[in-house]
């Protein structure tokens, strides 16, 4: 029976006790920060992420349109048209004859008075007109056009929303990947540490002639440590595209390093709701920007069909012009209610203007998309209401597999450290071999690999659970992201 040294046994039991600590994998002391290294909480990465993202932003940018497109509606309910029309040219002269006897006020009563178009008679013209029309009635639809501008902005405002809960969601899960890859990390240099030792301690004895030892204990060194080395590899690159995606998702300069404020990886304090899955469905009904968004488009298709109905009825309104047209030099004024001159002069006009589309055809037409498109905001919104409740309890389901995992593992990591304590007992009674230890060795390093991805798991399935809800970004930005909800 071949045996490792009990050196190597010191070492494997010294990774065990590193190792133990309520199934999480102790972190050592770290060194301070450099200065281009970030550290940031869970809470810290979520919310610079909701803040610098350019996505909310685009977002917010869309919400700003629909806003003045609300405040151009209600600039419509008062002077809907206001114009001023001014244009200039030139102004033919007067040819007054000799024989005139008339005064300028009257001069235009003389029929032998004409223009005077030759370049040497003509002189500059001005004409400037502000026109105004004041609906008074409209049929709904100025009404009708702000409450669907209103909603509008409703339906902006929760896009704005449900793009906040998957970027919050998206940053979450990164910061966890970068935390596992950490832990991970720890673990496979602690795992080369061992082995590293065990194999001094085997070539140190097999000099000695030591006949406790041979070349095969030395071989099955040698592939745990190639297989240490590959997955060190592997875990280094997944680390650095978790830093890399969580840098870029908070928008850091490039060369800044960053890293989780927390030394280890360990379970969310997160307390399911005693109601369980019904509250959660509640809670995303309540708060799932999808369903706000719905209602909101169903409240504006709504009000367009009013627009469309409008034009059924006669809009009535009233329409008021001032003109001033002048000439310089100044043309005489006739200032005379029977004669005038389009060359100078003061002019208003005034009334009450009824305008009524009589191509019922086309309204009705109009009216029937309108309801169409209404009808098919109504299913939206019952499709919206029927995927909030299969995500959440997709979620909800996934948290508790993620939580019955973490717990089995937990329980793994207790069972093969027993086991390998039991191997190294049974080996310095000489009850054991080294392919028994071996095994021990690898399961309990295998099993607490496996604990710290199922406790990255579980925490993503909090996030998304939260998302699920409707409430994450909010909880965020508040502090308040683990507190039990009432």
């Amino acid at each position: 029976m071949t045996r490792f040294p009990v050196a190597l046994f010191a070492a494997v039991l010294m990774l065990a006790a590193m190792a133990r600590g309520g199934g999480a994998l102790a972190a050592q002391p770290t060194a301070p920060p450099s200065p281009d290294t970030v550290q940031v909480t869970l809470t810290e990465a979520l919310v610079q992420a909701l803040e610098a993202s350019p996505e909310m932003d685009r977002r917010r940018a869309e919400r700003r349109f629909a806003t003045a497109r609300n405040d151009e509606a209600r600039a419509n309910r008062f002077l809907t048209d206001v114009s001023l029309d001014v244009a200039s040219s030139f102004a033919p002269g007067l040819d007054i004859p000799s024989d005139n006897e008339q005064p300028d006020n009257a001069l235009y009563l003389n029929p032998n008075v004409e223009n005077d178009w030759s370049i040497g008679a003509l002189r500059p013209f001005g004409r400037a007109e502000i026109a105004v029309r004041q609906p008074l009635w409209t049929g709904g639809e100025l009404s009708g056009t702000l409450r669907a501008a209103r909603h509008g902005v409703d339906v902006e405002a929760a896009e704005v929303d449900r793009k906040a809960l998957a970027v919050a969601a998206r940053a979450g899960e990164t910061y966890y990947s970068l935390l596992l890859t950490e832990a991970l990390d720890r673990l496979a240099d602690r795992t080369r540490e061992v082995v590293n030792r065990a194999q001094r301690e085997i070539k140190r004895l097999l000099k000695e002639g030591d006949e406790g030892v041979s070349q095969a204990d030395l071989f099955q060194t040698r592939l745990t440590e190639e297989e240490v080395k590959r997955r060190v590899v592997e875990i280094d690159q997944q680390q650095a595209t978790a830093r890399s995606a969580l840098r870029r998702q908070l928008f850091l300069l490039d060369g800044t390093t960053v890293a989780p404020a927390m030394d280890e990886l360990q379970p969310l304090s997160f307390s399911i709701h005693p109601d369980s899955l019904n509250y959660y469905i509640r809670r995303a009904l309540q708060n799932r920007p999808e369903i706000e968004q719905a209602e909101a488009g169903m409240k504006a298709r709504r009000a367009l069909v009013d627009v469309a109905q409008s034009d059924y009825y006669p809009k009535i309104g009233l329409q008021a012009s001032l003109s001033q047209s002048i000439t310089l030099p100044e043309r005489p004024n006739p200032n005379n209610a029977f004669v005038g001159d389009s060359f100078m002069g003061t002019g208003t006009r005034t009334g009450i203007g009824i305008q009524q589309n009589l191509n019922f055809g086309q309204t009705k037409a109009r009216v029937e998309q309108a309801e169409a498109e209404l009808h098919a905001v109504e299913h939206q919104r019952t499709a919206a209401q029927q995927l909030v409740r299969f995500e959440v309890e997709e979620a909800y389901r996934s948290l508790l597999t993620a939580l019955a995992d973490v717990e089995s593992r937990d329980r793994s990591t207790t069972i093969s450290g027993e086991w390998l304590r039991t191997e190294q007992v049974n080996f310095d009674l000489d009850l054991g071999d080294t392919e028994d230890l071996v095994k021990a060795v690898r399961a309990d390093l295998e099993a607490r690999a496996r604990y710290l991805e199922a406790v990255k798991r579980y925490n993503v399935a909090v996030l998304n659970l939260l998302e699920a809800t409707g409430t994450l970004a909010d909880r965020a930005r508040s502090g308040t992201l683990l507190e039990t909800e009432k």
